[in-house]
């Protein structure tokens, strides 16, 4: 049986079985998973069961519902230690991501789509509740800029073993669905057995909490959500319906993004250290704003892939400074709520994303345009809330509006 070790005895272990390093390896594990599901999703699904705009929409709503039943993680840790709950749903992903190619068909991608979804959404929502109960307050930022390295390092890997041998080799997408998915799951059951589990000091409530004073991380979570949607689900599925891109192609272009992440992701943890969630939210709600209008520009204007291509970089680079919002809770966050207010967060985060999936993909039929200057609105509202985060947020300090007291549960 695994045994328990506390944060402060797991200093004396070598350091490959530290909490900080299994932190690292379920950063590296999921983006092998989901990756490989993610790079050939767009083709996979118009070329072999001929989706539209609103088949892809329907898709990633059915893939959002887990999302929006996140809060039930706080029912299964009564039971199930988070660290467990996270290894689990990374296995459940890597199987469910191994087999998508043998459900080519809308129902069976619904299916498989969901069953993955469900290990994703619930490895995230425990995922971060870990990290900001195992790392301390001063080093959190650069070390959540250094795990988002370490994520882009794996995808890396996987977009480029696609790009090197997808032509080469004439791959069926089976073939990378199994081997990315494989990995990943096989990799999760080694964690689940080689690590003890790390007891964090603080005790986890392990009931639904909604807290007044979280309102603005509330908010900002699901303006995050509902905005995050319209690039996962549309930006990508653009590349392909309007300019052709081909699965090497539009997996190159990740590629891009991903040794761009890898070197600027360490360095934006050190501006959150620096300058302060408040400022650097701001940057990047005010550079999604500007990405988006001129992703709408692209369809009004006529402007190219090469412009699409650059905003599609540029949109990828500021997603990283999301770290930030994470951090901001962790400042103003009571330690007990931390597992629960990711539950409910993470729910909150997803609201948006069960239904306008489907919604903007009938819109997207009509007028593509029309998505992105809304995601463009969507920024601007994000941007306005992140002026009320104080410079130095605490408990009694959560917003510009807050008179400073110490914190009370309400």
């Amino acid at each position: 049986m695994t045994r328990t070790v506390s944060l402060d005895e797991a200093r004396s272990l070598p350091v490959w079985r530290r909490p900080v390093t299994l932190l690292f390896l379920m950063a590296m594990i999921m983006p092998i998973a989901f990756n490989s599901w993610n790079a050939l999703l767009n083709n996979f699904v118009i070329e072999v069961a001929d989706f539209d705009g609103a088949d892809i929409g329907l898709l990633h709503t059915v893939r959002e519902i887990p999302g929006f039943l996140a809060v039930g993680v706080i029912a299964i840790i009564i039971f199930v230690r988070e660290q467990v709950l996270g290894l689990i749903s990374l296995i459940l992903l890597g199987v469910a991501t191994a087999v998508t190619a043998w459900f080519p068909s809308l129902g069976g991608i619904l299916m498989i789509t969901l069953l993955s979804s469900i290990g994703f959404h619930y490895y995230e929502t425990v995922n971060q509740s870990l990290q900001l109960q195992w790392l301390p307050k001063d080093k959190a930022p650069q070390t959540l800029g250094w795990l988002v390295a370490m994520g882009s390092a794996a995808t890396l890997v996987v977009y480029g073993l696609i790009v090197l041998t997808w032509d080469r080799f004439d791959l069926a997408y089976n073939t990378v669905f199994m081997a990315g998915g494989g990995v990943a799951a096989a990799l999760a059951l080694f964690c689940l057995i080689a690590y003890p589990q790390f007891e964090a000091p603080t005790p986890q409530t392990k009931k639904l909490i909604l807290r007044k004073r979280y309102w603005l991380y509330y908010a900002l979570q699901f303006m995050a959500g509902a905005r995050r949607q319209i690039f996962m689900v549309f930006a990508g599925f653009m590349m392909v319906e309007r300019f052709g891109f081909d699965v090497h192609e539009l997996t190159g272009l990740y590629l891009i993004n991903l040794v761009i992440n890898m070197t600027v992701a360490p360095m934006l943890g050190k501006a959150v250290a620096r300058f302060g969630e408040r400022h650097t939210l701001m940057f990047e709600y005010a550079g999604l704003a500007i990405v988006f209008a001129a992703y709408g520009g692209i369809y009004w204007f006529g402007w190219g892939v090469m412009l699409a291509a650059i905003l599609y970089v540029v949109d990828h680079v500021l997603f990283a400074l999301a770290l930030a919002l994470k951090t901001y809770f962790q400042k103003i966050a009571d330690p007990a709520d931390i597992a629960p207010t990711a539950a409910v967060a993470f729910t909150i985060n997803h609201i948006a994303a069960v239904f306008l999936p489907v919604l903007l993909g009938l819109l997207w039929v009509v007028s593509p345009a029309a998505v992105f200057l809304l995601a463009a609105g969507m920024a601007l509202t994000s941007l306005a809330l992140s002026m009320l985060i104080p410079r130095y947020p605490e408990p009694g300090n959560e917003t510009v509006l807050s008179k400073y007291a110490p914190a009370a549960a309400e």
